[in-house]
């Protein structure tokens, strides 16, 4: 699998908070299960967090309110 760092596919939805977007692209491009597109959204959203926090929608407190996975 992934570290998160490699995979920029989803970035767009991981920015703009649509994470069940995000995890299907993930699991599309990488042919890996829910779980495995988890860790690799969690891990991406980490680097994100870090290289380019201006462009998240959201606050990290307001991020994913809501989702219930």
């Amino acid at each position: 699998m992934t570290d998160g760092v490699a995979v920029n596919v989803a970035d767009d939805h991981i920015l703009s908070n649509q994470i069940i977007r995000g995890l299907k692209t993930l699991r599309d491009h990488l042919g890996c299960s829910l779980h495995e597109a988890l860790d690799v959204f969690a891990a991406r959203y980490e680097v994100l967090r870090v290289e380019r926090p201006d462009d998240f929608v959201c606050t990290r407190d307001e991020y994913g309110t809501g989702f219930y996975s």
